[in-house]
């Protein structure tokens, strides 16, 4: 790692750190913005069985890749989530992991998907504890997510809780738009919402580097054969559009289930995060005992719910599996990771980070 980049962990991060440590936590603001005119995408992993971010990082080290690492508000809010974890032991895990493993190369600690449904009190009040929680955890990258609402209410919404990530000169990312959401309004982002969302917020002092748009008519998850539903042509437009308000680029939902070979091809598009939640967990739940994976099918049935929600409820056993275990979860980990940090072309994104940063050398 160029030792320089260093320098550029924040001042805040640095001293929950210590003086002596070779972690090289950075912020989304800057890393996005550095990397903007790059043609790559930073993998952003949602690491909900904490047993893959070994393998994660052994794979970035090699690769001298910058990558993230994220939970989104129901994966590891302030009652710890579906996975158990909250901001400060999800912090703690990946800086001990970190320290365990040497990665010296740059990354991010990212809060995914702050939600907020509606403009009410108690959700807008949640959302400030979490993010103030998140703050003092360590994060140094946050999403914005008010995308349930109508165009008007979500402009409200950011910039009403952007400010202390702002003030910070933490990273943002916003969302306009995701498969799945806000049922009241075209399932795509159109190129007309996304310059009045763009515009409406940097007139009120938000400054975001990334976008999260809705560029596909459905989920993630195709069969072999199928055509993948995202619309590149649109998604190139609306990247236009963002780098027109000061933006680094967009970011991709669901690229677990789009195959290996055309993931790469949209940076070129303007993506330039990309997440990666569901094939971690799948991961993870590939090295587990067999003997506890029958134990979580058998309690996800019962409770006619989805086994991601099994997560914290077995956390302990999960936590404790054997080192055979944790060795093949690592391996896996380790080829995912190399397999995905190639794909989206970010092999060499730590040099190139620094580069951009007058580093070299």
């Amino acid at each position: 790692m160029n030792s320089k980049l260093l320098e550029w962990v924040p001042k805040k991060v640095r001293s929950m750190l210590g003086k002596n440590s070779r972690v090289c936590l950075l912020s989304g603001r800057d890393v996005f913005n550095a990397l903007k005119n790059d043609n790559l995408i930073v993998m952003a992993c949602n690491t909900r069985i904490n047993h893959v971010i070994p393998g994660i990082m052994k794979a970035a080290e090699e690769l001298d890749a910058v990558v993230a690492f994220e939970l989104t508000r129901n994966e590891g809010g302030l009652d710890g989530g579906y996975t158990g974890q909250t901001p400060a032991s999800f912090f703690d895990t990946i800086i001990t992991d970190a320290e365990s493993c040497g990665f010296t190369k740059p990354f991010l600690i990212h809060a995914d998907h702050i939600t907020i449904r509606d403009t009410g009190a108690e959700e807008m009040e949640a959302a400030r504890q979490l993010i103030a929680a998140q703050i003092e955890a360590g994060y140094t990258s946050f999403t914005i997510d008010a995308s349930f609402n109508p165009l008007p209410d979500n402009i409200e919404i950011v910039s009403r809780l952007a400010e202390p990530v702002e003030a910070m000169g933490y990273g943002l990312e916003l969302e306009l738009g995701e498969a799945g959401h806000a049922l009241d309004r075209p399932s795509l982002t159109s190129i007309a919402e996304a310059r009045t969302f763009l515009s409406e917020v940097k007139s009120r002092g938000v400054s975001p580097q990334l976008l999260a748009i809705n560029n596909v008519t459905r989920r993630a998850n195709y069969l072999d054969g199928e055509v993948v539903h995202i619309d590149l042509e649109r998604t190139e437009q609306i990247h236009k559009v963002a780098l027109a308000h000061g933006l680094a680029g967009l970011v991709q939902h669901g690229i677990a289930g789009t195959p290996i070979n055309l993931v790469g091809k949209l940076a070129d598009y303007g993506i330039r995060k990309g997440n990666i939640g569901t094939l971690w967990q799948n991961v993870a739940h590939a090295g587990l005992p067999l003997e506890l994976m029958d134990e979580m099918r058998r309690w996800a049935r019962e409770n006619g719910t989805d086994i991601k929600y099994a997560t914290r409820v077995f956390k302990s056993e999960i936590d404790s599996v054997p080192a055979k275990n944790l060795g093949q979860i690592h391996e896996m980990a380790t080829r995912e990771a190399r397999e995905f940090i190639s794909a989206f072309h970010a092999k060499g994104s730590a040099s190139k980070l620094a580069n951009s940063l007058g580093l070299a050398g």
